[in-house]
């Protein structure tokens, strides 16, 4: 969908996909790997991906289409035009934050639901609940775990804790998910829960500009999930993880049909 919105031609989606596992395999935290083989990997990676898009920022530079490249390329802007460097950086942020983490809500999603017989029964007896439920999944099970590039801007006071001005913050979303001081039950996975303001797309100025595209591509793959993976099961649960600190989603999802009486 992402590469669609920005006018990747879908012959090369395959290669997009196989740079950004490469990109986020570079945090990953397996005790014991090649650390700095990874990050070289990733950063390679990464290049490769800036400089494919800064070719096809340049081919609709002369030959404009109706996609976003197009329009970030003639957009002049209050402080004129990007230049190749800031189109390179800012469509490679939009790739891998558009899809990997849709890619991951919708799978968690689906083993979440597998899991939870009840929940799954309700949704697809009651699909006018899904917007909440996904709502619900961003906060039970979010792709994004933590932040770990914030700094404070001046001294804040968190329950009689001064943090300083310029310390560097991780901040763990999922953690406030589930704090029991803002949500019943919140270890529950609740389809219909109420008053349910997550930490799923940040906060703030940080807030994800991409968020409502996020929550239409998941109800929307969920609404015809459903009556496909009725009558099946996980064959191994939990799945296989990313080994990643800051994306959450299974590898891969391996279900079976549920054998007949």
């Amino acid at each position: 969908m992402i590469c669609r919105l920005l006018g990747v031609p879908h012959a090369d989606v395959p290669e997009i996909r196989g740079w950004t596992d490469e990109i986020i395999a570079s945090v990953d935290l397996t005790p014991g790997s090649d650390e700095e083989g990874r990050r070289a990997t990733g950063l390679e990676a990464r290049q490769a991906m800036g400089a494919y898009l800064g070719d096809l920022a340049d081919k609709r530079r002369d030959d404009p289409a109706d996609d976003m490249l197009s329009a970030l390329v003639h957009d002049s802007g209050p402080d004129g035009p990007l230049t190749k460097t800031e189109l390179m950086a800012t469509a490679t942020l939009l790739l891998i934050a558009g899809h990997e983490t849709t890619v991951n809500l919708i799978t968690n999603g689906v083993l979440t639901l597998l899991r939870r017989p009840a929940a799954f029964r309700q949704l697809r007896e009651h699909p006018e609940l899904m917007p909440g439920a996904v709502e619900e999944l961003l906060r039970y099970e979010p792709p994004v775990h933590l932040l770990p590039q914030r700094t404070p801007l001046a001294d804040v006071e968190v329950s009689d804790v001064t943090i300083p001005r310029g310390v560097p913050l991780i901040l763990v979303l999922a953690s406030g998910n589930r704090d029991p001081r803002r949500f019943d039950h919140p270890d529950r996975f609740d389809p219909a829960r109420q008053d349910n303001q997550h930490f799923g797309f940040g906060s703030g100025v940080h807030n994800c500009f991409g968020a409502p595209l996020a929550r239409l591509e998941a109800q929307l793959a969920l609404r015809a999930a459903l009556p496909r993976i009725e009558g099946f099961q996980l064959t191994e649960d939990p799945p296989p993880y990313r080994r990643s600190p800051i994306l959450r989603g299974p590898r891969h999802l391996r279900i079976e049909r549920v054998s007949g009486p």
